[in-house]
C-alpha cells in the first residue's frame, strides 16, 4: 500500500501508533540525559548537586533551543529539496546547517565563559550552589558543539528517510550516559563534574556515529567542506522555519529561570532541588504525550489537505484519548508510589523527600487533563495555523504560568509556587477546549476522494 493510500484508508489506531512510537522512543531517549544526571547526582552528591543541575537547566534549554532553531528549519528544507530531486541544493542546506551547528554553540560558550557567575546567579544559584553549578556547566558548555551536532544532524538523517539509524545514535548515547555517570561518580569519585563529563562523552560518541553516517556511503546526501560557509539566503530560510520551536524553548528557559528565582526566595536550595526532581519526573510523563502529538500531526495534516474531515476528528479524538490514558497512568503511579519515585533521586535526605513528595502531588494534581491541551494545540500546527498553535502552546507556559508564579507566592508563600501548575493547567485546558470545539464545529463534511486522485 503506497503512503497516500495508507494515510487515506488505514485504521487511525494503527497509523497513530505507527507514527507515534518512533517519536515517543526518541523523545524519551533524549529526556534520559537530564533524568539520569539528576538521579546519579542526587545519590552521589546530594540535594545541593540537584540544585546545581536545576540552575544549569535554563542554560541547557538555550543550547537545545539553538540546535532546534537550525535542525528543524534545515530538516524541513532538506526534505523538500530531496522531494524535488534537488540533491545538490539539499547538500548546500545540510552544509550550511552543519556550519551553524558548530558556530552558534561556540559563540554561546564564549559568552558563558566570560560571564559565568552573573549568568548562574541570574538563573538562581545561591552562594552555596554556585561552585557546583559552575563545575557542572563549565564542562557542559565545553561539550556543547558535540551535543549540537548529535542532536541537529540526527534530524538530517531522519529527513532522508533513515529514522532507525537516527534512533540508534540516540540510544547509544543514552545507554553510555548511564554507564559513565555510574563510573565517574561512584567509581572515580568525580562528583558533579563526573555527571557533566558523562553527558558530553555520551553526546560526543553519538556525534561521531552521526558524522560517520555522513562520511561513509550510508547517506543520500554528503557534507562537503565548501558548503559549510553560510549563505545568507539559506541561513535566513533555515531560521524562519526553525523560529517557532526555538521561541518555545526560550520561553521554557525564561519560565524555569523565574521559577528558580522564586523558589530561592520562598524555599531556598532545598526547594530548588525539589523542583529539579519534579521537572525530571514531568519529562518522563510528558514526552510520550508529545510523541503522540507528533505522530498525530502528519495524519491530521494529510487528511486536512484531502478534506477528509471525519478522519481528522477521529485522529484528534483517539490521540487525545491515548494521551489521556498515559497521563492517568502517570498520575496513578505518582499517587501510589511517591516516596519510591523520589527515592530514586534521594534516599537519605528525609527533609528533601518529604518536601518533594508534597510538592509533586500538588504540582501534578490535574495531570490527567494535560493531554487535551498538548494534542489540541498541536492540531493547529498540523493544519497550517501557526498563530493559534503558538498562542495555545504559550498559554500554559508563559501567558498563565509566569503571571501566576509572580502573584500566588505573595499570598501562599512556597505553597503558591506548587499551586501555580494545576491552576495554569486548568485554565489552559479550558481555553484550549473552547477553541478546539469551535474549530471542530467549523469543519465541513468530508469530501469523497476519487480513486484515480490517490
Amino acid at each position: 500500500m503506497n503512503r497516500n493510500l495508507e494515510m487515506r484508508d488505514e485504521k487511525i489506531d494503527k497509523l497513530l501508533w505507527k507514527f507515534s512510537l518512533p517519536a515517543i522512543i526518541g523523545m524519551l531517549v533524549n529526556a534520559l540525559y537530564n533524568i539520569v544526571d539528576r538521579i546519579f547526582v542526587g545519590q552521589g552528591v546530594g540535594y545541593i548537586g540537584i540544585a546545581a543541575t536545576t540552575v544549569a537547566f535554563p542554560i541547557m534549554i538555550i543550547n537545545m533551543a539553538t540546535s532546534m532553531l537550525i535542525a528543524i528549519g534545515a530538516t524541513a528544507l532538506i526534505s523538500i529539496r530531496l522531494g524535488e530531486q534537488k540533491k545538490e541544493e539539499a547538500e548546500k542546506i545540510a552544509g550550511n546547517a552543519t556550519g551553524l551547528l558548530i558556530l552558534l554553540p561556540l559563540l554561546l560558550t564564549i559568552v558563558y565563559l566570560i560571564f559565568t557567575d552573573p549568568i548562574l546567579k541570574l538563573f538562581g544559584a545561591s552562594a552555596e550552589v554556585l561552585p557546583y553549578a559552575r563545575d557542572f556547566t563549565h564542562i557542559i558548555m565545553l561539550g556543547s558543539v558535540s551535543g549540537s551536532i548529535a542532536f541537529g544532524m540526527n534530524n538530517f538523517i531522519r529527513a532522508e528517510g533513515n529514522p532507525r539509524y537516527a534512533m540508534l545514535t540516540q540510544i547509544i548515547g543514552a545507554v553510555l550516559n548511564v554507564i559513565l555517570n555510574y563510573t565517574f561518580i561512584f567509581k572515580l569519585g568525580l562528583g558533579i563534574k563526573g555527571s557533566a563529563l558523562a553527558s558530553i562523552c555520551s553526546q560526543t560518541v553519538s556525534a561521531l556515529f552521526v558524522l560517520g553516517y555522513y562520511f561513509t556511503n550510508r547517506s543520500t546526501i554528503k557534507i562537503h567542506l565548501r558548503n559549510l560557509k553560510p549563505q545568507p539566503s539559506i541561513v535566513f530560510s533555515i531560521l524562519v522555519i526553525g523560529f517557532a520551536p526555538f521561541a518555545m524553548q526560550i520561553a521554557n528557559s525564561i519560565q524555569q529561570t523565574i521559577l528558580n528565582k522564586t523558589l530561592m526566595v520562598y524555599g531556598g536550595d532545598i526547594a530548588l532541588s525539589a523542583v529539579g526532581i519534579i521537572m525530571s519526573i514531568s519529562t518522563i510523563i510528558f514526552m510520550p504525550i508529545v510523541g503522540i502529538s507528533q505522530g498525530a500531526q502528519p495524519l491530521i495534516g494529510f487528511n486536512y489537505g484531502a478534506k477528509q474531515y471525519d478522519r481528522i476528528k477521529e485522529t484528534l479524538k483517539k490521540s487525545v484519548l491515548f494521551s489521556t490514558i498515559l497521563a492517568v497512568v502517570g498520575y496513578v503511579v505518582i499517587r501510589i508510589w511517591p516516596y519510591q519515585i523520589i527515592g530514586l533521586f534521594s534516599k537519605d535526605d528525609v527533609a528533601l523527600t518529604q518536601l518533594t513528595v508534597h510538592a509533586m502531588l500538588v504540582f501534578f494534581a490535574l495531570l490527567p487533563l494535560i493531554g487535551i491541551q498538548i494534542l489540541c494545540s498541536s492540531y493547529f500546527q498540523a493544519v497550517g495555523k501557526p498563530l493559534q498553535s503558538t498562542l495555545l502552546n504559550l498559554s500554559r507556559q508563559v501567558l498563565l504560568f509566569i503571571p501566576l508564579l509572580l502573584i500566588l507566592p505573595n499570598f501562599w508563600g512556597i505553597e503558591g509556587v506548587w499551586r501555580t501548575a494545576p491552576i495554569a493547567d486548568s485554565l489552559a485546558v479550558l481555553i484550549t477546549s473552547t477553541v478546539i470545539l469551535f474549530e471542530m464545529k467549523k469543519l465541513p463534511k468530508s469530501v469523497p476522494i476519487p480513486q484515480e486522485s490517490v
